[in-house]
Parts: C-alpha cells; sequence; structure tokens
C-alpha cells in the first residue's frame, strides 16, 4: 500500500499515534461510561425535588396568592407549572439508556403513574406530572428548562486533551528517532561496506542492543578489512615471486636459438601470464590505497582514448566536456581500459568501438560499444563475478576472467554502477554510471 509509510521511524510513529489516541477515545469513554451513573441520580434528585417543592408550595400557599408563587418560580427558577390535560400531546421519550435510567428512578420516588417528556404541546422542556395529594385528580406539569438535562461538555477540555496528545505524539518521535537514528548510520556503513570501502567505525550509543549491534558491526568491518588487507599482501607477494621467473623467460626466449615463430609465440605466452598476474593484482587492490582527488574526466578519458589508438584499437569517441570530478584517476583510467580491451577482442580490430562520456541529471555516463556477440541477459550479473567466463566468450577469455569484475568493482567504490546492455543494432553495451 503506497500510502502507508515505509520507513521503521514513520511506521512506529503512525503505530504509536494511532495507539495513543485509541487509549484516549477508550479512556472517554470509561469516563462516560462511570460518570453516567452519579449524572443520572443527580438528575434525578433534581427532579424530584423540584417537584416535591413545587407541589408543597402550592399546598401551603393561599388560593389566591398562588398565581403569584407561580409567578415567581418562572420568574427566578425559570419553572413552569401547567394543568395537566387529557387531551395533552406529549412526545415519548428517547430511547437512550441514560433518560430512560433518570425516568426509573424519578418514578421510583415519585411513584409509578409519574409521567416525564421532553416535549408537550410543542413546548421544548423537561415534563414532570404530579399531583396534589394521592387522593386528589388533579394533575399538574412542572416544565424545567431542557439545559438541566443536556450535557455541557466544557471546551477546554478539547484544548487540554489535544495539548496531552501533542506531547505524547512529541515524545513519541523523540524515542522512536532516538532508536531509528543508529540503524540508519548502520545502513550508511553497511552500504559502502558493499561498495567495497572501508568505512569509519560507527558510534556505540543508545540502548544495549543497539549498541551490541554497533560492536558486532564494527568488528565485522575490522575483519574485513584485515582480510582485504592480507590478501592483497599474499597476492602481491605471489605475483612479485612469479613475475621474478618471468622476466628469466623472457630473457631465455630472446638468448634461445628458436626460429622467430618459436620465440613469438612463447613471448606472447609470457605477455598473458604477465598480464593475469598484473588483473590478480588490480582485483585484490580495490582503489588501491588511491585517493579522490579532482579530476578533468574529459581529459583522462581522451587520454585512455588515445593509447588505445596507438595500440590499433579502432576506438571513436564522443566526449563531452564537463567540470571537474572528484573521483580516483588511475583506478577508473584501468576499468575504461579494460572495457576497451575487452570490447577489442570480441569485436575485432576491423568494427569500430564507440566511447562517450555525457552527464544526464547528477549522473556521469561512460559508455564502450561494440559490435560483438554480446552477452545474454540472464548471463549479465553472472560475468561480473571473479573468475567467470561465458562459453561464448564475453569475459575476458584467454585471460583469468577479471576484467569484468575489475571493472564492476571500481564502479561500486566510486558509488556507481556497470550495466551491460545489449546495444541496438547488435553487440554489447558497457555502461559506467558515477553519481557527480
Amino acid at each position: 500500500m503506497k500510502l502507508f509509510p515505509r520507513t521503521l521511524l514513520w511506521r512506529t510513529f503512525f503505530l504509536m499515534a494511532v495507539l495513543m489516541l485509541a487509549s484516549v477515545l477508550a479512556w472517554f469513554a470509561i469516563f462516560s461510561t462511570y460518570e453516567r451513573e452519579p449524572r443520572a441520580r443527580q438528575l434525578a434528585q433534581t427532579i424530584v425535588s423540584v417537584a416535591n417543592l413545587t407541589r408543597t408550595a402550592m399546598i401551603t400557599a393561599r388560593i389566591d396568592a398562588r398565581r403569584q408563587l407561580l409567578t415567581e418560580l418562572s420568574n427566578r427558577e425559570g419553572i413552569h407549572i401547567y394543568p395537566a390535560e387529557s387531551y395533552d400531546k406529549i412526545q415519548p421519550l428517547p430511547d437512550l439508556p441514560f433518560i430512560q435510567h433518570v425516568e426509573a428512578l424519578v418514578k421510583e420516588k415519585l411513584g409509578p403513574e409519574t409521567r416525564l417528556t421532553l416535549e408537550r404541546e410543542g413546548e421544548q422542556a423537561l415534563f414532570v406530572s404530579f399531583r396534589l395529594d394521592d387522593s386528589s385528580d388533579d394533575e399538574f406539569w412542572v416544565a424545567l428548562p431542557r439545559e438541566r438535562l443536556d450535557r455541557h461538555f466544557p471546551v477546554q477540555w478539547l484544548g487540554w486533551g489535544a495539548a496531552a496528545l501533542l506531547m505524547s505524539l512529541a515524545g513519541a518521535w523523540i524515542i522512536v528517532s532516538r532508536v531509528v537514528r543508529p540503524l540508519k548510520i548502520l545502513g550508511r556503513a553497511a552500504r559502502e561496506i558493499g561498495r567495497g570501502g572501508s568505512p569509519p567505525p560507527v558510534e556505540e550509543q543508545g540502548a544495549d542492543e543497539l549498541r551490541l549491534l554497533a560492536r558486532a558491526f564494527n568488528q565485522m568491518n575490522t575483519d574485513l578489512t584485515q582480510l582485504d588487507q592480507d590478501r592483497a599482501l599474499i597476492l602481491a607477494g605471489v605475483s612479485h615471486d612469479l613475475r621474478t621467473p618471468l622476466t628469466r623467460l623472457r630473457m631465455g626466449i630472446e638468448m634461445s636459438g628458436a626460429d622467430d615463430f618459436t620465440r613469438e609465440a612463447m613471448s606472447a605466452d609470457v605477455e598473458e601470464m604477465d598480464k593475469t598476474i598484473g588483473q590478480f593484482l588490480d582485483f585484490a587492490r580495490a582503489d588501491g590505497g588511491e585517493a579522490a582527488v579532482e579530476t578533468d574526466l574529459a581529459a583522462l578519458l581522451t587520454e585512455v582514448v588515445e593509447r588505445a589508438q596507438r595500440r590499433g584499437a579502432p576506438v571513436h569517441a564522443a566526449i563531452a566536456a564537463l567540470p571537474a570530478v572528484t573521483l580516483r584517476p588511475q583506478a577508473l583510467r584501468r576499468a575504461v581500459t579494460n572495457l576497451i580491451e575487452n570490447a577489442q577482442r570480441y569485436a575485432g580490430s576491423e568494427l569500430p568501438i564507440n566511447l562517450s562520456l555525457r552527464q544526464e541529471a547528477k549522473q556521469l555516463i561512460i559508455d564502450v560499444g561494440d559490435r560483438g556477440p554480446g552477452i545474454p541477459a540472464d548471463q549479465v550479473e553472472r560475468v561480473k563475478r571473479p573468475f567467470t567466463r561465458l562459453e561464448e566468450a564475453r569475459s575476458n577469455a584467454g585471460g583469468a576472467g577479471l576484467g569484468l569484475a575489475i571493472v564492476d568493482r571500481i564502479a561500486r567504490h566510486h558509488g556507481g554502477r556497470l550495466d551491460l546492455l545489449p546495444r541496438d543494432g547488435g553487440g554489447l553495451l558497457a555502461r559506467i554510471t558515477l553519481p557527480v
């Protein structure tokens, strides 16, 4: 559901807000339920008292003074007295639990023949019937103002309730944000590790569980960094030890009495081994300890293209002039060179290789396209893995299977990515996308 928040912060805050609102409503319902009985008894007692006092006043007053008494009750207390007639048009009481309970309490005090209504002859009031004495047939209505029945809700309660709810939500926001903030820091550090970087240790703060998680993450980061250093050191040592005998082999080949064809074939094998060793080193070095600096990417790519053309690669460039960007120039030079060599190997020396640089929004895009056999869509992610080659050949056949893996790793170290796309008209489009 798109309307439902997706982040942990907003989901937790939304849940706590709903729970708090439900709690307020539940307490309001509980208060209303427990307040109903005392209010009903108080209202019933008021009605009974008014009826009894009115009846007593009318009995004790002189007949000629009753009119003045009724006028005083009307003016001072808002109480009206009417004689009850058999043809009076009265409305039945609403079928509400509170009203029904008040009626039962009034009849319990004044007698079962007592009648209550909220409307008589079109007049809105709280009408209660009474007789002057048990033997009298004269029945009267005493009308109390309707306000005595209506419940007045203090408006200021809404303000206090809203203030309490807002304070609770603000407290919930603070609590949830303190839980989520360390998780966001861990997430950013994890993404940097995923790109091949080595982030600084995250601060161990918050609850014990968050501290334990941060401590475990820092230990994992330290172990991975040490593992990468050990691997680079081992490969560097092995490569150094291998290149020494390779140098002797070159010298032996030149000094041997073999014919030119044999010497060239042997030299090609030695060069291939040396290149494979270099790929191992490139892959093991990650960023090679190189610092990111402001670089003229257009000039760097122009230099790479010119060097490739001098080696006989049919590269055609369309490089846009862009402002300097911060990157690792040697690593990016190595990545683009690998893509050109890979394209030349499979497109051949006759078909052109197209290299372009452009900027789209906040991304730099480097495209290297060829007209070789391409890579099936279901094999794209596989060929980015180290030591992987396809049977029909697009991942450094004749090498160690590290060419595209190195490019992918360099792109991720820059916070970007490598995409291997089918090219219009056939072939492969290798695209490096970098953030500006």
